[in-house]
């Protein structure tokens, strides 16, 4: 599948309303693409979708399984089979490992893992049997890093990647295409309130986007934004790992999720990724 056989394919993009879905549905329509775009704030996602010119658009809670499948079922009723799935809803709540409730801990395996897999599965029942089709499953660089702050919020990532790299051999032959997304730091309101990783300038939502339009038209494993992600992950895991965490303290790993927050500027995000 190439940029220019866009045209005329059927999307799907989970959080189309704000930040990287926002963008990346965006640049689907910009290449042809029929996009419809789910999200659980309705007010708006009415009118992002309508501002973009979406072809489909309802609310969608991603931890609502039947839920999800039912959006999708809704969406191919409408526009036809899906040909690519952007797996992008996902939360960030920060903060220390021993305040976290039970509940938050879940929420964020509901939403960034078990929605993954969820849609996963769905698209692969049309998918498969037609042998094409794209799953792009956007994780996080905290996905193959540590953070403290993010302890449960980089498990949930290690497991999508996980289950993404798993599911890519597994279904190497089908004519199905994944991929992984790994973000570092993007100017959204996951990371409102945070500075980011010293020496590494934060990337807009339109880089992560042009990162999966590449993927989709030269498919790969794997697409770090910025590229530079690319040899950190590689020096964290392959240097001793006495040196890897001198680095990570020197880069401010230690602190960015917790003592640097300006927790008054995240407050709006929190409150809605705890809650809504």
């Amino acid at each position: 599948m190439t940029t220019s056989s866009l045209t005329g394919k059927v999307a799907v993009v989970t959080g189309g309303a704000r930040g990287i879905g926002l963008a990346t549905s965006k640049a689907l329509i910009a290449a042809g693409a029929k996009v419809a775009i789910g999200d659980l704030d309705e007010v708006v996602l009415k009118d992002a979708a309508t501002t973009i010119g979406a072809a489909y658009f309802a609310r969608l809670d991603v931890t609502d399984a039947a839920g999800y499948r039912s959006f999708v079922d809704d969406v191919e009723k409408e526009l036809g089979p899906v040909d690519i799935l952007v797996n992008n809803a996902g939360i960030m709540p920060v903060g220390h490992l021993h305040e976290e409730s039970e509940e938050l801990a879940r929420r964020m395996f509901e939403i960034n893992v078990f929605g993954v897999i969820t849609g996963t599965k769905r698209a692969l029942a049309t998918m498969l049997p037609r042998r094409s089709g794209h799953i792009v499953n956007v994780a996080s660089m905290a996905g193959v890093i540590y953070a403290a702050g993010a302890t449960t919020y980089v498990a949930s990532k290690h497991a999508a990647l996980g289950f993404t790299e798993s599911a890519r051999i597994e279904y190497a032959r089908s004519g199905v295409e994944f991929t992984a997304v790994l973000p570092m730091f993007v100017n959204t309101e996951l990371t409102a309130g945070a500075k980011g990783v010293a020496g590494v300038k934060n990337v807009e939502p339109e880089d992560v986007a042009a990162g999966i339009m590449e993927a989709l038209a030269k498919p790969r494993a794997r697409v770090y934004v910025p590229k530079v992600g690319k040899a950190l992950a590689g020096a964290q895991h392959n240097m001793p790992r006495r040196a890897m965490e001198f680095l990570n303290t020197k880069l401010g790993g230690e602190s960015v999720f917790l003592d640097d927050v300006d927790h008054a500027a995240r407050s709006a995000y929190e409150e809605r990724a705890r809650h809504s």
